[in-house]
């Protein structure tokens, strides 16, 4: 192979090992978001979670900051912890590890971004990041689903719910 064809090759490399990290990345969120969506709503809907975003909402944007900072220096290097955890051979305590930590980000973290987001995005660093990433995040997301393993994948979950529903539907009622 030529030394002009390797860098091709390697490029293409990269760019399928970037597409299927992607795109399982982006089904396991898929996968998980109708799960924790429920649970962050009721969270959400809890009198006294809306107190505290009501308490949140009036501080000044460095305390909100650090208010974010705190929950969120702590889930995610959990996150860390639990894929040591799996890669020692410990799977199901760093998959709950790993849970929690997500669990405490969505909930916590999130919560928190919303009560103080006002404040938050008065910082020009924060506000053009957060519009950044997600300027970034509707690009890669785009780019996933055009990908014939984000395509192939999707239909695959759809025949596999498909076939659940049909067994669901031939199960005995009572």
């Amino acid at each position: 192979m030529s030394a002009a064809a390797r860098p091709g090759l390697a490029r293409r490399l990269a760019l399928g090992l970037l597409s299927a990290l992607a795109t399982l990345l982006i089904l396991l969120d898929e996968l998980v978001r109708p799960l924790y969506r429920p649970l962050a709503r009721w969270v959400a809907a809890l009198r006294l979670v809306q107190r505290i975003e009501g308490w949140i909402a009036t501080l000044p944007r460095l305390a909100v900051l650090i208010l974010l900072a705190i929950p969120f220096a702590i889930a995610e290097p959990l996150k860390l912890v639990g894929l040591v955890m799996i890669g020692h051979g410990r799977v199901m305590g760093g998959l709950l590890v790993m849970a929690l930590a997500y669990l405490a980000s969505i909930l916590i973290v999130e919560r928190i971004f919303r009560a103080g987001e006002a404040q938050l995005l008065s910082y020009g660093w924060l506000a053009r990041a957060v519009g950044w990433l997600g300027r970034l995040r509707g690009l890669v997301l785009d780019w996933v689903r055009r990908q014939p393993l984000y395509l192939a994948a999707r239909a695959g979950a759809a025949a596999a719910r498909e076939r659940l529903r049909r067994l669901w539907l031939r199960l005995p009622s009572g």
